[in-house]
């Protein structure tokens, strides 16, 4: 900690870092309110699982669909400027959701149509939000600020719920008749509306260290088919990301469904799940603050890193079959969010510090898309997997699939060989 803590002290005292910070805690707070009264709202208001299910879809159907071309976009113009503009868009299609909301029942009609239009703006939110750090703070710093901003944003993740039941608590979730009943979730999203507006303020006083580098001027298709060829003809990221995308199919759609699927049948029900994926979160939590602080101290290669990271997860999600406590699978849930945290952080500095800047938006929305894009495929390919399987052969499968995948990956594949990145203009 004495070679880590100056340097942790020095990056908090850059005003343009701390502006940045400021802003990403204050919105990533926002967000889970919006995380928790949009499905609630949609709820209270049909009680339908099939309504909730088709709003979730119109926001991650446009958010997967368009996160492309949201890379190009801030490749071209920067990501400062589509920052910018998706925060302002947030702003007015949460104040919009907030007025309805007050005002009285909420139309279907525009139930969709703002929730496509808030999937629509994270779209072009994501990348640009993940391309800014390298033009804030110098590349030896990166993977430190990665683990500050992270670790953040997993703390408004264990907090952010807890204050907005206080609020739907105070002044009314829509559970009741009686006049006022939904003021809880208008204030939900009406906080989320002025925390895009307080860190679109914040985000204005950053200053990029040096003018971002423009991509050429052409198409969109021929940019988005640039950076699609840079990933390709990038023989380390090309291996990284093509592992990384069959790991997220499998590990990815067992974590989603599985997991309430155990709390039901073998734990004590939501409670349990709530508590488990808590001690996830904190282990996340504890993990992006290891790897940040540890920035420079490497273990191997980088490729060398994910591998061994992937086994052990791979060899607790074999573990997780034999849980039948809670508290069993909170020990089990700490490790895996432990090591799923520090990885975070590693692979995204690592990104950041390979790619050029003029093609950073576009790297980084393929990334992302792996992950938005592939979830409900995976999410809907494990539901039909537990038709055929025991709740114990999905989890022995999806542990034996991802300790076999890391394995395979080190023997015959050059992925154990990739250096960790030297950080580029």
């Amino acid at each position: 900690m004495t070679t880590t803590t100056p340097e942790r002290g020095t990056l908090l005292r850059e005003s343009n870092f701390r502006w940045l910070m400021s802003g990403g805690l204050i919105s990533a707070l926002g967000d889970q309110f919006t995380l928790i009264a949009l499905p609630w709202l949609v709820l209270t208001a049909t009680g339908d699982a099939l309504t909730l299910g088709l709003v979730i879809a119109l926001m991650s159907v446009p958010r997967a669909l368009f996160i492309l071309v949201g890379g190009a976009l801030v490749d071209r113009y920067s990501p400062k400027s589509v920052l910018m503009l998706s925060k302002f868009a947030n702003a007015i299609l949460l104040g919009i959701l907030a007025a309805l909301v007050f005002a009285g029942p909420v139309p279907l009609p525009a139930m969709y149509v703002l929730a496509f239009g808030l999937g629509l703006a994270s779209a072009f939110g994501i990348p640009s939000g993940t391309s800014m750090l390298p033009h804030v703070v110098e590349p030896g710093q990166l993977q430190m600020a990665n683990g500050i901003l992270m670790g953040i944003r997993q703390l408004t993740m264990l907090s952010g719920p807890l204050l907005a039941a206080l609020v739907f608590a105070l002044w009314g979730d829509g559970s009741g008749e009686q006049p006022g009943a939904t003021h809880g979730i208008a204030i939900a999203f009406a906080f989320d509306c002025a925390s895009f507006i307080i860190s679109a303020w914040t985000l204005a006083k950053v200053r990029l260290h040096a003018a971002p580098v423009k991509a050429a001027a052409e198409g969109m298709w021929r940019a988005i088919g640039d950076g699609l060829l840079l990933v390709w003809r990038d023989m380390s990221l090309r291996v990284c990301i093509m592992y990384w995308a069959l790991c997220a199919f499998v590990v990815g759609g067992t974590m989603q469904v599985a997991m309430p699927v155990l709390a039901a049948s073998r734990l004590g029900g939501a409670a349990s799940l709530g508590l488990i994926m808590g001690v996830h979160g904190a282990g996340a939590l504890l993990g992006m603050a290891a790897s940040g602080a540890l920035a420079k101290r490497r273990l191997g290669s980088f490729g060398s890193t994910i591998l061994l990271v992937d086994a052990i997860a791979g060899a607790l999600l074999m573990g997780m079959a034999m849980i039948h406590t809670t508290w069993q699978a909170g020990i089990f849930m700490l490790l895996l969010g432990l090591l799923n945290g520090f990885i975070q952080v590693a692979v995204f500095s690592w990104i950041q510090q390979r790619v050029p800047r003029a093609m950073l938006g576009r790297a980084m929305s393929i990334f992302m898309f792996i992950f938005m894009g592939l979830a409900p495929l995976a999410a809907a390919a494990t539901g039909a997997l537990l038709d055929a399987l025991s709740l114990t052969g999905l989890f022995v499968g999806a542990g034996a699939f991802l300790l076999a995948a890391a394995t395979v990956a080190w023997l015959f594949t050059p992925m154990r060989h990739i250096a960790h990145a030297t950080p580029i203009g």
